[in-house]
């Protein structure tokens, strides 16, 4: 009984093509005689039956046609049915000849067989998947009887009209999957294109409207609730343009998530999102060269420091994507150890995640956990980041930046680490503060390791780039709170420019930067154009649905400590060559002083143990000349 019930469908599916086959053989006689069967035609059909159907239940079987879910029939399942009916009627012409020599039987009898069982298996299978799509679920009666009777099912309780902005491929998945889903209260009235080519077109019966700068009129013509913007690759202006008319039609809006965000996913209705600033940003998807990536990580042990943090948690995210065998988190965080441990475990558990609750400034922790681990790359992103702060507390990114990237690199030479990637910032170019001045000793102290007639292996590698849109301490979070509160949005200069870029593409660009690495390079990531603070803080208002100035204030605070107006991504005298990569750059290496750099950088270690701004300062000049306090 137990087995009957669990294979219900199974034996539903058998009897219904069993019927199939009948009423095909049946209705092949008909046709063939004129609808007048005699009783040797009745005898003739009596004796083929046996035949038909057990060769055509056995081969349909074999073509994998009982194996599928038919509310999901698709074009590669019919094919299939035309095979099988092609492969089963070769197989009953054989088996009919052999043993009746085909006396009595009519050969065109097969061949109109042959294309019902196509045509009534097909269409039976189509109207299965045909019902599951109009019943929508619990939805059925409703939206069947309002699509028989040409009613707008829109008026059904509770179900929003869309506009879907984009009639690309995008936009038509976006609809397939709003029309499957029973548990989407939205009905699609039609699609929004600038394309002269696709706007008086239909998609799947919808209409395509546009141009979009007419999306007001649109939507009040077909009486929209909601816009879904289905354009993943378009650019920050052309995000901005669409947003301005959403908001001119009082359109709510959401978006599908960028090219970049869909590398490594799907479209589906579950990835769709309320409009973000990174979508403003309008960055292009990021190239990567996945099996030079996968070379160096799969199935080895990884470690990341700062493991927590903004850059490091994405890291460990893309990391566990090449598989390596193991990931180990180096984190001093608590909390953030644990959120990320959790994350990843519950994500990739084929992968051993090994969380360490430990400090780089600590020597002894970092020797055990490379003694008990053994890395073979090494991803460095813990620091200290908070410019204003560490201007009046200089000895802690000496201490942390400095002296904790020393004993990492130190480590992995002891226990022959083959890739240690350094994560570095634009701050450090022309330093202005002492975050920036800390992290270019840092970088200088990383391109010595292997530019000293040290041995080629580890591979010491920086990566250099600018602030991150999300990350910790960014001003997008910042503005965002500020706009909750009704404001004002602080801006410390009207003037003041950073590089921005997204956490995942930093982040695909570190682990492409890694594998390129021969040793002692500094690369640098392509940022695009810098973008004013202000006019991002602008961007933000707009989108949180206000008007700068008129509903939120901004105020003008004046550059704090350590700030300069704009960042720049090499500094002079640095030779930047082009890579492989159209987003990487590279600079080449200075000169090797690895005894000059260390002595200098005790004594810095001895002015953070004392304390001495002054001293640390003195030094900083000393060893980065083009250090200039803001």
């Amino acid at each position: 009984m137990n087995f009957f019930r669990k294979n219900l469908t199974l034996f539903i599916v058998l009897f219904a093509d069993i019927c199939i086959f009948v009423a095909a053989l049946l209705i092949a006689h008909l046709i063939r005689f004129d609808l007048e069967l005699l009783v040797s035609d009745w005898r003739i059909f009596i004796l083929a039956l046996p035949v038909v159907v057990p060769v055509k239940l056995v081969v349909f079987y074999l073509f994998d046609l009982y194996h599928g879910m038919w509310r999901y029939t698709s074009i590669s399942d019919l094919t299939n049915i035309v095979k099988a009916a092609f492969c089963s009627t070769l197989i009953i012409v054989f088996i009919v000849l052999q043993l009746y020599r085909f006396e009595g039987f009519s050969r065109s009898v097969f061949v109109i067989d042959f294309l019902l069982t196509i045509i009534l298996v097909s269409g039976f299978r189509v109207g299965v998947r045909f019902y599951f799509e109009e019943a929508n679920g619990s939805h059925f009666t409703g939206a069947f009887v309002a699509r028989l009777l040409n009613r707008n099912s829109a008026n059904l309780k509770g179900q929003k009209k869309l506009l879907i902005i984009g009639a690309g491929d995008c936009g038509e998945k976006m609809y397939r999957e709003i029309r499957d889903n029973g548990r989407l209260y939205y009905r699609v009235v039609g699609f929004v294109d600038d394309n002269p080519a696709k706007i008086g077109k239909k998609i799947h019966g919808i209409p395509v409207y546009g141009p979009v700068d007419n999306l007001g009129q649109i939507a009040r013509k077909r009486r929209a609730d909601e816009a879904l913007i289905a354009v993943p690759s378009a650019g920050g202006q052309a995000m901005r343009r669409i947003v301005a008319y959403c908001k001119q039609g009082n359109l709510a809006h959401k978006t599908v998530p960028s090219m970049g965000e869909l590398i490594d996913g799907r479209v589906s209705y579950s990835s769709i999102r309320e409009v973000a600033y990174r979508d403003l940003l309008g960055r292009e998807a990021v190239r990567l060269d996945q099996e030079k990536i996968g070379a160096y990580l799969r199935n080895q042990c990884v470690m990341v420091t700062g493991a927590g943090g903004s850059i490091g948690s994405e890291l460990c995210r893309q990391i566990c994507r090449y598989r390596p065998r193991t990931l180990v988190l180096f984190e001093r965080g608590e909390n953030l150890l644990y959120h990320i441990e959790m994350e990843l475990r519950r994500n990739f558990p084929f992968i051993e995640i090994v969380p360490l609750l430990a400090d780089i400034q600590d020597k002894g922790q970092v020797e055990r956990a490379f003694a008990q681990h053994r890395p073979h790359t090494v991803f460095h992103a813990a620091a200290y980041k908070h410019v204003p702060m560490l201007e009046t507390q200089p000895w802690n990114p000496v201490q942390n930046n400095i002296l904790g990237t020393a004993n990492m690199a130190c480590a992995s030479r002891k226990y022959g680490v083959e890739r240690f990637v350094f994560v570095s910032t634009d701050k450090a170019v022309r330093p202005a503060n002492i975050m920036g001045a800390s992290k270019r000793v840092a970088e200088m102290l990383i391109q010595n390791q292997n530019g000293c007639g040290q041995a080629e292996s580890p591979r010491f590698v920086s990566v250099r780039f600018g602030n991150v849109v999300g990350s910790e301490g960014s001003v997008v979070p910042l503005f965002k709170k500020q706009i909750e509160r009704g404001g004002p949005v602080t801006v410390t200069h009207p003037d003041v420019t950073r590089y921005f870029m997204m956490i995942p593409e930093a982040c695909q660009l570190i682990l492409q930067a890694g594998g390129m690495g021969k040793g002692g390079e500094i690369f640098i990531l392509d940022m695009g154009q810098p973008i004013r603070i202000v006019d991002m803080a602008k961007d933000l208002i707009r989108l949180c649905g206000f008007e700068p100035e008129t509903d939120i204030r901004i105020e003008y605070t004046g550059l704090r400590p350590g700030e300069k107006l704009y960042e720049e991504l090499i500094t002079q005298g640095e030779g930047i060559l082009p890579t492989t990569h159209e987003k990487i750059m590279v600079v080449k290496g200075m000169e090797c002083d690895l005894e000059g750099l260390q002595t200098k950088i005790d004594a810095l270690a001895e002015a953070a143990s004392a304390q001495d701004k002054t001293a640390i300062r003195s030094l900083f000049k000393q060893m980065v000349p083009d250090y200039q306090e803001a």
